[in-house]
């Protein structure tokens, strides 16, 4: 390989490292307390070259969701339009491959950043709000209305349905990048998001 060729690939390749050293930043330090020097610092490059990829440490947020977190709903989007099955065991999949795809990896400490963080930077929370939690609840919402139009699922209020649903995966997520870290109530993700999932479809259920 030439050295030309050799410079092209790595130049192709910091922004992926970028967002990855910002992901690391805004989970372990917050927001606020991210500079865009130590992210620079982390990927190897100087700060000049980070505000070549990201004018702004807004905009490098913005990065991080559209190519982490978004990914993962275009995957469940394609997975709900492409589901011959039931609607019980594609909520299953779409709960446990939320889990793998987000809830395990870093990615997971962006719900505990934005609880913290969403009043002093409004644009941000609403940004995230907007392109993530509006389009999590209309795939939810799209499946539960399934369930129910097939006679698997009660007619619940819809809404409330979707808030219990998100709650302990996203409260799973919280606490493994707050309490986890000294020490306090360990979880085995497995068994507890098996354990959410049996109670919540038993609790959909149609009852005979």
């Amino acid at each position: 390989m030439s050295t030309s060729d050799s410079r092209q690939r790595r130049k192709q390749a910091r922004p992926a490292e970028l967002m990855a050293a910002a992901l690391d930043h805004f989970v372990q330090r917050g927001f606020a307390a991210t500079r865009l020097e130590d992210v620079a610092t982390q990927a190897g490059v100087s700060k000049g070259t980070l505000y070549l990829y990201f004018g702004s440490k807004e905009m490098l947020f913005k990065a991080v969701i559209q190519q982490g977190i978004l990914p993962a709903l275009e995957e469940g989007e394609t997975l709900l339009s492409q589901h011959q099955g039931d609607a019980r065991s594609l909520l299953q999949a779409l709960v446990l491959r939320w889990w793998a795809m987000v809830g395990s990896t870093p990615l997971g400490g962006i719900p505990k950043l934005m609880i913290a963080e969403a009043g002093n930077f409004p644009e941000v929370a609403q940004y995230y709000y907007e392109q993530v939690i509006v389009r999590i609840r209309s795939l939810l919402r799209r499946v539960l209305q399934r369930g129910i139009e097939a006679g698997e699922f009660r007619p619940l209020d819809m809404e409330s349905c979707i808030d219990v649903i998100l709650a302990p995966p996203l409260m799973l997520a919280i606490w493994r990048y707050s309490l986890v870290p000294q020490g306090c109530g360990k979880q085995d993700p497995e068994t507890y998001l098996n354990t959410h999932l049996e109670l919540l479809l038993n609790g959909l259920s149609v009852r005979e």
